[in-house]
């Protein structure tokens, strides 16, 4: 994430100052040093902290390249510890905030004079973006809902919107694109809340609004908090994470008293409490520790009548405080979890304010506040996560317990408070990864010096204790000592799952942080870093970055020869070492590198692919290329590059078709690949996605904002579409497949009898004449629907709560529906399907037990009947976006090495070991 959010300039040289001149590590793509140790410069002021740094940045200008620190910088919160203070500043491009661009410098004190010892973090110095919206705000949190409501169940194929029934889209990455019962017309349970303008620093910088997405998924019913960055020039969302950081008025009161209760491990343990004096109940309020300054309380909830996504972001209707009329708890709130909760929450902050002088999350005694036993629509919850105000505990199941009964959980979850007050990573890719890792290592440290089990064969174990039934190394959901690596056991993931492999890649450096806290010991190493997090590391930091920050902090502390030896050695056993990346092969063949693109898809016919690109660093809008699939010649650009995003890219082979999106609305756009002009076809007042194109006729599928999707076409020729519809407000049409005269889809429709069902149908473009493919009983959903010359194939959900998807297929006349693939074989744990005229590319994800890049979504090719599957490629990473050509050669985005690569095979690679 931290490369694909960088700013272009020169690389710094290092400084010409008298010996022994400053220790510099250039940054990446900017002229501004990452990092700047072993300096003792002397600022002469009597102001503050913030301002002798300021005046430290201009001094050294010819260092640090900031023109103007007074006007781009402004100071967030100095934060004093032993070594001294460390001002933490937020930069800004013409008044605009920058996201990621954070810049710290260390002072001390001497002789009355500041000494500033070193800096680092994140300053563009490339930007030159203008910061005047062409999209209105309310444009941008139409557009950000609408996509937050498309990645629900995930970006796969170009799909902008979907429709999905009560049990689609589940699985392993919710990439599935799809139509399901249920949901033809249903209003989106989900809102949007512009933070304003923010630049993002990708290029020469991106403008854009800030939208954070709430609500629930329409489907699942999981809470959602998804931050999204719209480019306020064509309205487009650029960049988006998920802000749910998951683990997988008072009474009048009195602060002091104490009371006690049973943990779910049956440990008595003590609480602190407070009494109504109204009532003479006690609740689970601690107004002790925080008594002596900001006087909040720590405070435990009943949440069990409260669903999780009525808890994320929002403060839900139907709490209630745990009481007790002795200060006894008693077993009701031993099994709701509230006892463990509220005994954890206060070893939590004990260990941040003792070990570390931080008060409360913040720093400056926020309260802290924790929902217990929340459920998923009244069925069980099992996971735990920080919304940015509080921490919200799942009740469990049958297997797991209520998730605070793990005090390394609890920490876990309250540390992710802290990292959003300190180095606000931010969470996708690597610095999503690095924000897990360092809530993981924290939640850990907590829990084993408060058990003194730190040598104990499970004491790296994150969750050990939440099962009913299994021990503790079958129940953990991670292990800090799991012996990963980065170059063997990088899970190479895009964006579209776990947000980059922010939770599947935390134990590369989690693992290096333990190795450290074994050899340093527990208090040394969590001084160090404690310190990273607080003094160097920056929102877009990737592991490289991390590795510096820890070696710089341990200097900082004292820390040298052997002991220093130990940390960098831990980094190195783990793979951190610059240049990891490169150490990652693959057995396919780019076509087209670095597209740092997400959800736009590809599209491949007749010897050629078409694909949207940005710039190196994700700065440029979107444009279309286009080139060989044999990889001869030099991809050529098809769209005009101009300022709009051009995306959702198909080709037949002599024509590209795509959506254009700007700030005045949507176009549908075609070119022809031997050259000419660019047409505008149509222009749509709402979301395009699943662009087609064949033989002259362009199809494509529109949303409404209310979620209602319908599939139109345009014949050669003609000037206005079709839609397949009919008009019709009690039918949706979706997912559209062409293929010469042939459009498939999917279809959502209300029987003679008044029964909703869902089936696909064919038109032909030429008659238009509708064939519908009969409507099999207690379909939940299908997705993928795939066209060629003699079938049309689609995949099924007949069977609920099962991850396994069937392949169908029925001749184009509608006849001869059958189930090439049944739902309930060893071979149905499929999510995508695309089909040329001998052979079926399949998207296949196998759900073996934890996580690999073996098991991460990888393509496989059958014949037309379903048979003879091989792999594709032997790629390590996530295989996805597979469209086929012609014959059995396959293009599709590739996340092995972390970047999103458009690659392709023109065979099978067959049994990959």
């Amino acid at each position: 994430m931290a490369a694909l959010l960088a700013a272009v300039s020169a690389p710094v040289a290092h400084a010409a100052d008298p010996e022994p001149g400053p220790e510099l590590i250039p940054g990446r793509r900017t002229a501004t040093p990452a990092l700047v140790d072993g300096i003792e410069e002397r600022v002469r002021t009597t102001g503050s902290a913030a301002e002798a740094a300021k005046r430290h940045l201009a001094q050294k200008k010819s260092r640090y390249r900031i023109p103007d620190p007074a006007r781009d910088l402004t100071a967030g919160r100095t934060v004093h510890d032993r070594t001294g203070d460390t001002v933490r500043f937020q930069q800004k491009h013409r008044g605009i905030p920058v996201l990621g661009g954070q810049y710290l410098v260390r002072l001390a004190e001497q002789d009355g004079d500041r000494i500033v010892t070193g800096t680092s973090g994140k300053y563009f110095t490339g930007l030159a973006v203008d910061t005047e919206a062409k999209v209105s705000r309310a444009t941008a949190v139409e557009r950000a809902t609408a996509a937050a409501l498309a990645g629900l169940s995930g970006d796969r194929a170009g799909s902008w919107t979907k429709l999905r029934g009560p049990a689609a889209g589940k699985g392993h990455d919710g990439a599935r694109k799809s139509l399901g019962k249920g949901t033809s017309g249903r209003q989106p349970a989900l809102t949007g809340t512009s933070h304003g303008l923010v630049v993002l620093p990708r290029g020469t910088g991106v403008l854009t609004y800030h939208v954070t997405v709430t609500g629930q998924d329409p489907a699942t019913g999981a809470p959602v908090k998804q931050e999204i960055y719209v480019d306020a020039d064509a309205g487009f969302p650029v960049l988006s994470y998920s802000g749910i950081q998951a683990f997988d008025g008072a009474p009048a009161a009195r602060p002091g008293s104490t009371g006690s209760g049973v943990k779910l491990d049956g440990t008595e343990v003590a609480l602190d409490i407070t009494k109504d004096a109204r009532t003479g109940a006690y609740a689970l309020v601690d107004r002790r520790r925080q008594w002596g300054g900001s006087k909040n309380a720590i405070t435990t909830y009943d949440a069990r009548d409260v669903d999780a996504e009525d808890a994320s972001g929002t403060w839900p209707a139907g709490l209630k405080d745990v009481t007790s009329p002795t200060p006894a708890f008693g077993a009701d709130a031993t099994t709701s979890g509230a006892v463990d909760a509220h005994w954890a929450a206060g070893k939590v902050y004990d260990y941040y304010k003792s070990r570390h002088g931080r008060d409360s999350l913040d720093g400056k005694g926020m309260a802290i506040n924790s929902l217990v036993g929340v459920t998923d629509r009244g069925l069980p919850f099992v996971n735990a996560f920080w919304d940015g105000q509080k921490m919200v505990y799942g009740g469990g199941d049958e297997e797991n317990k209520v998730f605070s009964a793990d005090l390394d959980v609890v920490g876990h979850e309250m540390t992710h408070g802290v990292v959003e007050h300190t180095a606000g990573l931010v969470y996708t890719g690597q610095s999503g990864a690095l924000n897990e890792a360092v809530a993981d290592y924290f939640g850990n440290a907590i829990d084993v010096d408060a058990t003194g089990d730190a040598h104990s064969p499970e004491a790296s174990l994150i969750g050990e204790d939440l099962c009913r039934t299994r021990g503790p190394k079958d129940c953990a959901m991670r292990d800090l000592n799991d012996g990963r690596t980065t170059a063997k056991d990088f899970l190479g993931v895009t964006y579209a799952t776990d947000s980059g492999g922010v939770h599947l890649n935390s134990t590369i450096f989690s693992g290096a942080l333990w190795d450290i806290r074994e050899d340093l010991g527990g208090k040394r190493a969590d001084r160090i870093v404690y310190r990273a997090l607080t003094a160097y590391l920056t929102p877009l930091d990737g592991f490289t970055e991390a590795r510096d920050a820890v070696v710089a902090a341990a200097e900082d502390l004292g820390v040298k020869g052997a002991d220093l030896r130990a940390v960098t050695r831990a980094f190195d056993a783990h793979g951190i070492v610059r240049g990891w990346e490169k150490a990652i092969g693959a057995d396919s063949d780019k076509l087209l590198g670095d597209l740092n693109v997400k959800g736009t898809g590809a599209g491949a016919g007749g010897g050629r692919w078409a694909a949207s690109k940005s710039d190196e660093e994700g700065g440029e809008p979107y444009s279309v290329h286009a080139g060989r699939t044999s990889g001869a010649g030099t991809p050529k650009l098809i769209s005009p590059n101009d300022g709009r995003f051009h995306v959702y890219a198909d080709t037949d082979g002599t024509t590209v078709a795509w959506a254009a999106y700007g700030a005045d609305g949507v176009d549908v756009l075609s070119r022809r690949l031997s050259g000419g002009p660019v047409k505008k076809l149509w222009s749509a007042g709402t979301t395009v996605g699943n662009v087609r194109v064949s033989g002259g006729t362009v199809a494509w599928q529109e949303s409404s904002p209310l979620g209602q999707q319908r599939v139109a076409y345009l014949r050669a020729g003609e000037r206005e579409p079709r839609f397949v519809d009919g008009g019709r407000y009690d039918v949706a049409t979706a997912l559209p497949t062409l293929h010469g005269d042939k459009l498939g889809y999917a279809k959502l429709y209300t029987d003679k009898d008044g029964v909703e069902q869902i089936s696909t149908e064919i038109t032909d473009v030429r008659s238009g004449r509708r064939t519908l493919v009969p409507a099999k009983e207690s379909r939940l959903g299908i997705s993928s629907p795939t066209i060629n010359g003699t079938y049309l194939y689609w995949l099924v959900d007949d069977i609920a709560d099962d991850n396994r998807q069937g392949l169908r297929r029925a001749k184009l006349d509608g006849t001869g529906r059958t189930d090439v693939i049944p739902e309930n074989s060893d071979n149905a744990y499929l999510w995508g399907v695309d089909a040329s005229d001998t052979a079926l590319t399949l998207t296949q994800w196998k759900p073996e037990r934890g996580w690999s890049n073996t098991n991460l979504t990888k393509l496989v090719q059958t014949g037309l009947d379903g048979k003879g599957a091989q792999r594709v490629s032997c790629n390590r990473g996530e295989q996805s976006h597979g469209v086929a050509d012609t014959g059995r050669r396959v293009v599709w985005i590739d996340g092995t090495t972390g970047h999103t690569d458009l690659v392709t095979r023109a065979r099978p690679a067959g049994a990959c070991s």
